[in-house]
């Protein structure tokens, strides 16, 4: 995994018209190379080989429930905030086979999966989200249990992180201390300076194998004020952001509130369809599916993404234990924002706010947090 980065004694300037030499050192590396591009009218991660594959010049406007591509005025490689997506369904995948099992005579032989990790490179990675992998590591990899495809696939992770050069209309990183720089956790980070024909990226390297990278590349020395104003970037993109997560005392109050009206009254407006925690960058839940063939000859069990809100996750012999929406709201709110504390000493909740922005009724965990804590309305 990336080491701590040194990236105030490593750094250099990468002009716009060479990012593609980054694109090219990785392939070369034999990294599957993944990064943001637009599908189905938003942008989302996937497998590029061109720069011009990526959302070149192309802006968002976010809000509770609402979400469109805009054009910019310039040519922002990264002018976007988040997309629909988060890096999570590289490392923790959204189905997988866990083990094939083949009727031989009388019995069955069961053939454990143990498919080979790819080795991917993410382009594009935001500092929530880097918060957010950091996360899934103390859930997947640093705990009693270790998930062993997460394990090996985040152990060959190349992760170059971009540093927001604008706030998106649902961010509230600053308020989560995760955001919106990158201090830590990435192998290359790369910040976005847009002055027309001077187009370039500030690069920092924050581990071996991105010091490797980066001497493959066309750089020109960074002076300090480069350092400076990349710097200038993010506390101009922080100060921008119109929500916040009031957290001093919010673990406290929850875990005292179970029986708050509140409850109810935004399972009022929750149609428990689970959007939330699809598009949310930390959220782990997942369950096991078998199944066999017609012939009765071959089965499989595969694990599958599932979330808090299905009214069979919380299934028990004899029935769900959450039955109503406001239980499963409650479930999912106090879990993300106090019992990820107890269980993992770090909040579940990175400021990334696509929680806000893909729900179809506008939900906004902002808000409802501030109903607990006396600056909302109770």
């Amino acid at each position: 995994m990336p080491a701590t980065n040194d990236a105030s004694t490593k750094a250099g300037l990468l002009r716009r018209a060479d990012l593609q030499s980054l694109i090219d050192a990785l392939q070369r590396n034999d990294y599957r190379v993944i990064g943001p591009t637009v599908r189905d009218a938003t942008v989302v991660y996937d497998e590029i080989a061109m720069v011009d594959e990526m959302p070149i010049g192309r802006g968002d406007n976010q809000d509770g429930g609402h979400y469109r591509l805009t054009d910019r005025a310039d040519d922002a490689v990264f002018g976007y905030t988040n997309g629909v997506q988060s890096w999570r369904r590289y490392l923790f995948q959204p189905r997988r086979t866990l083990w094939r099992a083949k009727r031989e005579a009388r019995d069955f032989v069961v053939e454990p999966e143990t498919e080979p990790a790819p080795k991917q490179a993410f382009i594009g990675v935001r500092a929530c989200e880097l918060h957010a992998i950091e996360i899934q590591d103390k859930v997947f990899v640093d705990g009693t249990y270790t998930d062993p495809d997460y394990q090996s696939r985040r152990a060959t992770a190349f992760l170059v992180a971009v540093n927001c050069g604008s706030a998106g209309g649902t961010c509230f990183c600053s308020s989560t201390d995760t955001g919106p720089r990158s201090e830590s956790g990435f192998d290359l980070s790369l910040t976005e300076f847009l002055d027309g024909a001077d187009h370039a990226f500030l690069v920092e390297v924050g581990s071996e194998r991105g010091a490797e990278i980066a001497a493959d590349l066309p750089l020109e020395a960074a002076t300090g004020a480069d350092r400076q104003r990349a710097r200038a970037i993010t506390e101009e993109t922080a100060a921008s952001m119109g929500r916040t997560m009031p957290v001093d005392g919010l673990k406290d109050r929850l875990q005292q509130s179970l029986e708050h009206p509140r409850w109810q009254q935004v399972a009022d407006r929750c149609l428990a369809c689970s959007n939330c925690t699809m598009v949310c960058p930390t959220c782990f839940c997942s369950t096991t599916e078998d199944y066999t063939d017609i012939t009765g000859q071959t089965a499989e069990r595969q694990q599958r993404w599932d979330s808090c809100f299905a009214l069979d996750h919380s299934y028990l012999h004899g029935g769900s234990v959450r039955t109503s929406t406001a239980a499963r709201y409650r479930q999912w709110m106090t879990h993300k924002l106090a019992g990820w504390i107890d269980q993992f000493d770090v909040s579940g909740c990175v400021g990334c706010g696509r929680c806000i922005t893909w729900c179809p009724v506008g939900i906004d965990i902002t808000e409802e947090a501030a109903a607990f804590s006396g600056d909302g309305v109770e």
